[in-house]
Order: structure tokens, then sequence, then C-alpha cells
């Protein structure tokens, strides 16, 4: 019998009954918000970062992105997607033994050959569900994608509690290993600033994106310790950067920045979603 790891968030994050979700999904990407008026010039993408909110906060920011995705890549073979761990239980990084993961939208496959391949090439990698169990920054993603491409692709999903640039960076190392540029898609899951004001929180993120941009990754961190940003998943955003870099990406463009104040007219304490895509233009 296959082992597949039941959803954690389902009915908190995002609708657990089938037909709400493809409801809720059909609606953020049909809203103004997430529709894509004009294509940046890529010639070829290789990852997105995703916010990993509640949808009804974040979900226009990630379809947007995720739209964007699509019209470059019409056919997903494989998605390593990397979340912080929020809950700080498990191993410091983490893949997991199970062999799908499931969501309303029905069971998404794990590429159980390719965690094993990754793990030769990673001291700092283990496998550890624990981790994974109750942590929803991955989870999240996957009905986006899920609802563009059905369940015919893979993931190798990547949790990180240590998110420092030296991990970051190992892992990164390990990944460029299996990484295929011409099938692989990496999704990096991250909130941005948490509980400042709209103006702090704005001008915070837009500062540390304009290195993500340009794929500074010394510049990310320093900016992200000086600053006190306290955007969750750095490590994963760093591993994405690093990835790039050594594939020679150009950069990335920034598609779509909201915050929570954005959505509920609430802009004391907000929290900051982006989705940013990397590759060549």
């Amino acid at each position: 019998m296959a082992s597949i790891r039941r959803p954690a968030v389902s009915g908190t994050f995002y609708p657990s009954n089938l037909g709400e979700l493809k409801s809720l999904l059909e609606q953020l990407f049909s809203s103004s918000k997430a529709k894509v008026s004009q294509l940046p010039q890529f010639s070829k993408i290789v990852g997105v970062v995703s916010p990993h909110a509640g949808y009804e906060y974040s979900g226009y920011v990630a379809a947007k992105g995720y739209s964007i995705l699509k019209s470059y890549v019409p056919l997903l073979s494989r998605v390593i997607i990397l979340g912080p761990n929020h809950r700080g239980v498990g191993s410091i990084i983490s893949s997991s033994t199970k062999e799908y993961w499931a969501t309303p939208l029905g069971n998404v496959k794990v590429d159980v050959d390719g965690v094993k391949q990754l793990l030769k090439f990673s001291n700092i990698i283990d496998l550890d569900d624990f981790s994974h169990a109750y942590e929803h920054s991955i989870e999240v993603q996957l009905p986006f994608l899920q609802y563009l491409y059905g369940n015919s692709f893979k993931i190798i999903p990547i949790c990180m509690m240590e998110q420092d640039k030296h991990f970051a960076l190992e892992v990164a190392k390990a990944l460029l290993n299996i990484f295929d540029p011409e099938k692989d898609i990496i999704v990096a899951s991250s909130d941005f600033t948490h509980y400042e004001s709209q103006d702090s929180a704005r001008k915070k993120d837009l500062t540390l994106i304009s290195y993500i941009e340009n794929l500074d990754i010394d510049g990310f961190y320093n900016c992200l310790y000086n600053m006190n940003i306290t955007a969750c998943g750095f490590g994963p955003i760093a591993v994405l950067m690093a990835v790039s870099k050594n594939l020679g990406m150009i950069g990335s463009r920034l598609v779509s920045y909201m915050t929570s104040g954005d959505v509920i007219g609430d802009y004391d304490q907000v929290v900051g979603y982006a989705s940013i895509v990397f590759g060549k233009w």
C-alpha cells in the first residue's frame, strides 16, 4: 500500500472541500489582481518564489506567479519545492519518505528516486517525515500547481529549519547535481515582512527583493539581517538564487507584491507577499 502524506492545513489555509477549493482557485486565477497583462521577457524560467499564507490573503499573488509559470512551462515534469520549517521540529533540513502528498485535488507523486539521488550529494539533507507532518509552507503550493497541471508532475519536497547562507549554499550545491533545467522547476515558498505597518513592510520587502532580482546572495543576507526583515523562507529563496546563478540565469523579476493590508484594509500590522520569477531574458 502506498505511503501518503495527508494534508495538514486543508480546511484552514485553503478549503478542504473539493468543490469549494476548485471554486476558490478559479476565482483567484481569474481575478484582475492575478491577471497577467504582459509577460516578463524571459527566454527561460527555472523557478519562482511564491507565498504560503491562507489563500484569502496571499492567493492572488501566488496565482499571478503560477500563471506566468504556466505561460512559459505549459507541461510540468518535476517540481522541487523548498519551504521553511515554521514549527521547529524534526531534522534541520529534510525531505520526505512518502510516495504521495495528498490534497483535496488528489495525490501528487513524490519522485522517490530523485530524493534518493539528492541524498547521495548531501550530508545535511535527511529523510524525516516529522518535519513535514504539520508544516504548511510546501503543502499550500500544491493545489495551485494541481489546478494548472493536474496530478501528472512529481515533487521533491525540502523543508528547511536551518536557513543561514552556509546551509542554503549546501542545499543548492546538492540540487545542482540533480536539477535538469529542461524538465525541472524550483518553487521557493516564503512570505515576507510580518506584522509591521504597511509602509515599513513595503519598504523593507522591496529593498530585499532588489537583491533577489540581482541574484546578490551576500547582499540579500546582509539586507535581511541589517534591516531585521522577517521573511520566513529566506533560506529557500537563497537556494533558488544560488541555483539560478550557477545555471547562468541573469536574475529574477518581481511580478506581484501585495500585503495582507491590501486585501483586508488593515494597514497597521501587515504581512508581505511576493511572486518572483527566475530565469533568462
